[in-house]
């Protein structure tokens, strides 16, 4: 029991100064009567640490180890990044969210092994020389860029046997959505004020005309205001995909967590596609095996990017009278998780080989006047790629021409056992049921 107490006594100074160096970080200060006073606790508890004699367990002692509790509870639950390192760089603790961020961190090993950043390990080393907090930027890449400003500060403690000598914590703020918010606004404005000119100019000039030499022409006032009609609803698609393509990339670096059967979701979108394959003369058919075909993604989402798929293999490759769409499972191995794979099928012209990789850039058009002819706004694929990022899958294109093109959507696929939502695939299930 003695030794269970002195024990107690120096974890919970360890773990007070901790705290007391996260909020001076979070603050931007650093309050020294704090830091001081949890260095003269580490100081007691060691000395405790190193007394042979018993001792008696007092309210004061109780109440101790209820705010040690407490404090280890609020390191828990810092939404941020938390971790903190010993001069050697080495980890000796870090917090739920340093975890998720960082899946190869693991204490008592070095920092290096799971955060390879040159700026932020020679911060520590400068802080650990200049004992001055200082700030400095990481980015990861993969699975998709995020952004963190990393605050690093020295915490002083006193040395003591049998304790260790944590001196740096780092605070790691995400800045991915504040920074993903503004390229959106410049990159609406940019490409808005680029695509509608022509639209727009459009509307002038009809608009000029029927309040001049057209005035009292009815015929062609009824051919002008068809037209205007047409740009208007061209600007009014436009508006909205770029709305869609920005919400999406604001959101990529968040994986989506609720449960959804991809089959349900393209067998709704054959069925609903299906008057315009008629009016246009060509089959729609879809081949999936029975049973449910499970992801983790956003339903709204996964439905949009079916849909774009489907769109223009009607619109521009259904020469060949048929559009096929199908879902296929492919098993994984030890490198690689099963992917479930949905694929959409044309008979039409195809496309050139030097096009394929650039057919999901923002506006990219392989041929413009009929992508504009049929309502295509040039934003389709690319809000189809940035979908399947945010969901860990990704796009593959096979075209040859004069042979049709096949457009394949790649998505891990959920096993039991992963981590979902409570509801499960049951037919019962109002999402999941089947036709």
């Amino acid at each position: 029991m003695p030794g269970s107490i002195r024990r107690s006594a120096v974890s919970g100074a360890s773990v007070a100064t901790l705290i007391f160096g996260v909020i001076a970080l979070i603050d931007g200060t650093v309050d020294i009567v704090f830091l001081l006073g949890a260095s003269v606790a580490l100081v007691a508890g060691a000395l405790l640490s190193r007394s042979g004699s018993p001792i008696v367990v007092t309210p004061q002692e109780t109440e101790r180890r209820e705010r040690h509790s407490v404090a280890e509870s609020l390191l828990a639950n810092i939404p941020d990044p938390v971790i903190l390192v010993d001069r050697r760089i080495v980890v000796l603790e870090a917090n739920a969210a340093a975890r998720a961020l960082l899946p190869g961190l693991k204490l008592r090993h070095p920092l290096s092994f799971a955060l390879r950043s040159p700026d932020v390990l020679d911060g520590i080393e400068q802080v650990l020389q200049s004992g001055a907090p200082l700030k400095t930027s990481y980015v990861t890449r993969v699975p998709t860029e995020r952004a963190f400003e990393v605050q690093i500060g020295a915490l002083p403690m006193a040395a003591a046997p049998g304790v260790g000598q944590p001196n740096v914590v780092l605070f790691l703020r995400d800045l991915t959505e504040a920074r993903r918010l503004e390229t959106m606004r410049v990159d609406f404005v940019a490409n808005a004020s680029h695509e509608l000119r022509t639209p727009l100019a459009s509307l002038s000039g009809f608009i000029e005309t029927l309040q001049g030499p057209a005035r009292d022409d009815e015929r062609a006032r009824e051919q002008f205001l068809g037209i205007m009609r047409t740009q208007a609803q061209r600007m009014t698609r436009l508006i909205d995909d770029l709305l869609s393509l920005s919400r999406i990339e604001l959101r990529e670096h968040v994986p989506p967590t609720q449960l959804v059967d991809l089959r349900r979701i393209a067998r709704q979108l054959v069925d609903e596609k299906a008057p315009l394959a008629a009016e246009r003369g060509i089959a729609l058919t879809i081949q999936a095996p029975e049973g449910p075909f499970p992801v983790l993604g956003d339903r709204d989402e996964l439905l949009r990017v079916v849909e774009n798929l489907v769109e223009n293999a009607l619109k521009y490759g259904g020469g060949g009278g048929l559009v096929e769409v199908s879902l296929e499972r492919e098993e994984g191995s030890d490198s690689r998780p099963p992917h479930l794979v949905l694929a959409v099928r044309d008979q039409g012209p195809g496309i050139a080989p030097e096009h394929i990789p650039r057919l999901t850039e923002r506006f990219y058009r392989v041929d413009t006047a009929s992508s504009r002819q049929q309502g295509g706004t040039g934003l389709g694929l690319a809000i189809v790629k940035h979908t399947l990022n945010r969901h860990r899958g990704r796009l593959a294109v096979e075209s040859e021409l004069g042979r049709g093109t096949i457009m394949r959507v790649v998505l891990p696929e959920h096993r039991p056992g992963d981590r979902a939502d409570s509801r499960s695939l049951n037919p019962s299930h109002p999402l999941l049921t089947f036709p």
